[in-house]
């Protein structure tokens, strides 16, 4: 008997090329896919995220007063959502819910965490950080949420080389191809490990 699919809430509050990324790997999956992505929350109303959700036929929600954990919770719960994953979401997620959900909120960051995190550390800002510091390598990881910016538990990263000459662009390019891979991957081994758990 398969497990059970996990009801995935998705955050996000840009273009959501990450969310596309974990639609297009539940479609392919087809069946045997371990979430059904059953919100799109942003608090930009304008976001293309929501845009990409409803030609996908996905219930979408702006979420207008970021920082009241109460009421974002209270619209999770109204899509009795079972994981949450952050796609580009710039607000930090409020201790209402990070405390209703432990270890079921994720987000992917664009950097080998925990270097070059933390609050204002993304986008091309992270880019041009590593850059700066004239890392010879960046990545992608996904970590558990908690109530502090790109803090919690790591679950997977994976690296890619800063090349000579590279721009923050050509770098966030490089860096967002991994994230597309690696993110729906480890949604789903965290999916099945969840669906262990009463």
């Amino acid at each position: 008997m398969s497990p059970p699919v996990q009801r995935l809430a998705i955050l996000a509050s840009g273009s959501g090329t990450n969310l596309q990324a974990i639609l297009d790997y539940c479609d392919a999956l087809g069946p045997a896919r371990p979430v059904d992505v059953v919100l799109v929350a942003s608090d930009r109303p304008q976001a293309f995220a929501l845009e990409r959700a409803r030609r996908h036929g996905i219930a979408t929600a702006v979420i207008e007063r970021p920082a009241d954990g109460e009421t974002l919770a209270a619209l999770l719960e109204r899509h009795r959502v079972d994981l949450v994953a952050l796609a580009g979401y710039l607000k930090l997620v409020p201790s209402a819910v990070t405390g209703r959900w432990p270890g079921r909120i994720v987000n992917v960051h664009p950097a080998l965490l925990p270097r070059f995190g933390g609050a204002g550390m993304y986008g091309r800002r992270v880019h041009e950080a590593v850059l700066a510091a004239h890392e010879g390598e960046s990545g992608a990881t996904v970590h558990v949420v908690d109530e502090q910016y790109d803090h919690g538990a790591i679950l997977a990263q994976e690296r890619v080389p800063v090349e000579p000459g590279d721009t923050p662009e050509t770098l966030a390019a490089r860096v967002l191809t991994v994230e597309h891979r690696l993110y729906p991957r480890t949604l789903h081994a965290l999916a099945l490990e969840l669906a262990k758990t009463p």
